[in-house]
Parts: structure tokens; sequence; C-alpha cells
């Protein structure tokens, strides 16, 4: 299936490098391939390949290569004064495309060397906003049990899909985390993760992550930092500009896989709206250019709403997401009329849509459907 995001990748290419990332068997190689077929000589080389790695290492690509597609560089040591030599010497009409399934983060750390010469886009599973915009119908159930990465969500049945989730979550625990970093205790890495299946949606204390796996609470948080940078997990932070008494400093933690959620049909429906709502505030700012943030609120006293759209450092919209619950929230109305933020409580099985001063109850197809991305 085409992926929306690749005419404005093959627009950026003409002005810069283009970083493509996301999480492992998300697309990102079929993407790189299909934006190849733009060019008239594409050289895709992949790092990880013995044979491709000595082609990159003495810059061995053929001379009319007009799109290079290095794939999963950063494994290679010293790779940011490599790239910054080869994009600075290269020939006026050769474009790059690096792709990648670990976090930027580290990308823009040391020193710098690649500012101001790359645009980044970010590839996550199919939402139905992407669906809808390339023309294809698939209900919302499906995206929830199987996910939005290719392979399950392509599947003809559950059972398909899960095992092809099997052997993701090996290779996530047993290759990409030992490759990313050293890792001494695999045991306690996969217990997080184990832990973290069971509590999405619920604030994460590392502490007491710690405690439940006997290791030290900087060592929770290292590990959960892994899984961030690995593009298994993401974190949720709480929200407090202005809002001087949500002071929660815990995150909730959710997966991109939203079939890796074990948990109610709640837990697994709110992941599917944070990781719609995600996807919409990356590709929105790997866009246009400004800051978009997914967050929430709560306050001491316990008052909660689930998600909160940050635009610039400011709350735009607060949201609330429901299995079958047609009342409004009393937490959404008390936070938009206490701060005057729009509210939003989206539902996914409702009979009929409603409004309340500015407080709207809606169908989740309708309003994912016409998200950003």
């Amino acid at each position: 299936m085409r992926r929306k995001q690749i005419d404005q990748i093959i627009k950026d290419l003409e002005k810069k490098m283009v970083f493509l990332v996301g999480p492992r068997q998300v697309g990102k190689t079929w993407l790189s391939r299909e934006i190849g077929k733009h060019f008239n000589h594409p050289t895709y080389l992949n790092y990880d390949r013995v044979e491709d790695r000595q082609i990159i290492k003495q810059e061995a690509w053929l001379k009319d290569t007009d799109l290079l597609i290095l794939d999963e560089l950063h494994k290679m040591r010293g790779w940011k004064n490599y790239l910054k030599g080869v994009f600075d010497t290269r020939v006026p009409t050769l474009r790059i495309l690096v792709t990648g399934s670990a976090r930027l983060n580290t990308f823009r750390q040391a020193g710098d060397s690649l500012a101001g010469r790359f645009f980044v886009h970010r590839l996550l599973p199919f939402s139905l906003a992407e669906l809808k915009g390339i023309g294809k119908e698939i209900k919302i159930d499906k995206l929830i049990n199987q996910s939005g990465f290719p392979e399950p969500l392509l599947a003809d049945t559950t059972e398909e899909a899960d095992r092809w989730r099997s052997q993701y979550i090996d290779g996530l625990i047993r290759t990409d985390v030992l490759d990313f970093e050293t890792v001494h205790n695999l045991r306690a890495v996969q217990m997080v993760f184990d832990l973290l299946r069971r509590r999405v949606g619920s604030p994460v204390s590392f502490s007491s992550l710690a405690e439940d796996i006997q290791i030290a609470p900087a060592t929770a948080k290292r590990y959960v930092g892994i899984l961030e940078a690995l593009f298994i997990v993401f974190r949720v932070s709480p929200y407090s500009r202005n809002i001087a008494r949500s002071i929660l400093k815990e995150p909730k933690i959710y997966f991109f896989d939203t079939g890796l959620v074990m948990g109610d049909d709640g837990a697994r429906f709110e992941n599917f709206i944070a990781v719609s709502l995600l996807k919409q505030a990356w590709a929105k700012s790997d866009v246009i250019g400004k800051k978009y943030e997914v967050g929430y609120l709560r306050t001491k006293e316990g008052k909660e709403t689930d998600f909160v759209l940050i635009e610039n450092d400011e709350a735009v919209e607060l949201i609330e997401a429901k299995l079958s619950d047609g009342d409004l929230s009393r937490n959404l109305r008390y936070f938009s009329g206490k701060y005057d933020i729009q509210g939003i409580q989206i539902v996914k099985e409702l009979k009929r849509e409603k409004s309340f001063s500015g407080l709207d109850i809606v169908k989740a197809e309708n309003y994912l459907e016409n998200l950003f991305l």
C-alpha cells in the first residue's frame, strides 16, 4: 500500500538529506525502494550486509547514482562525520536518503555535525487517516487487534498476525536491543517490556517498576529509554504549563504496536488513540516545522484527561477516549471549563454524536479519519 508521506519526502530530497526513521518492520525499506522508482539510478545499501558495508565504507557506489539509500547507517562507528563528508562533497545530482529503526535523539548530539543538512520523516504504522487518504477502507477493530504494521494488518486472520508478532517480539528483544546498546541483563529488559504491556494507560513509576523486577530505578529508566529509542514504546508526559496543579511527573507508556497491549479492550483502544495522535503530531512537526506534542493532564486530586494536544507548548485540545460511554466525562468538562481549552470525547461505539457548549462527543472513526495523517 502506498504511504502518504512519499511525495513530501521526494520534495525534501531536492533540498537536503532525508532521514526516514520508525519502528522495525513498519515499511521503511519498502518506502525507500518506492521512492527509488522516481529516480533513474537509485542505489540501496544496507549496513547490516557485509557486501554493502564495504561499498559504504569505500564510497564505491556507481558514479551515476542519483539516489543513495543508506539503511541502518547509524550502526557504523563515526557515521555522522562520514555522512557529513559524503553530503558536503557529493555531486550536485546525488540525493541521499538515510533510513533506520533507532530514534534521531542520538543523531543530534555530539557536536551537531549534521546541523542544517537534513530533514526528518518519522514513519509510523498505518492509521485510519492515512488509509482513508490512500483510498483503503479497513475497520477500526482490525487496526486495534492486528495493528497498523503492514504485515499483520494485511494478514487474513488474527492467527497469522499473532505469529508475526511472536517473531517480532523475539527480534526486538534479542536482536535490536543488543545491537543498540550493551545490556548485561537481557532478562530484566524482557521483564520491563512485559510489565509495560500490562500497564498501558496508567502513570508509570520507575521506582515501582524497579522494585517489581529487583533492579535499580536508574536501570529501569534506562531500559525504558532503550525501548523508546528503538521505537518499541513511547511516553506521553503530563502537561503542566499554566496548569499549576497538574504536578504528577510520571509518564504514561504506550506501544507503537497496539497488538502488544496485554489489557482489556479499554486499554487497547486508548493505546490505539495514543498512536494515532502521536502519528499526527509527528507528521505535522516533520512537514510544517512547528512543535506538536501529545501529553495528558492529571491533578494531585486524581482528576485526569487521557490526552492533551500541544502546539508550541500551548494546550489546544483535550481528549478523552471511551469504548462506549455516551455521557460527557466530568473531568473533560472540568479541565475544559477551568482552562478554556476545547474538549473532545472520542467514543468507539456511539449511537449519536453530541455537543455541549463547545465540548463534542464524536465517533472514533469520524475523528480519526480526519487527522492530519
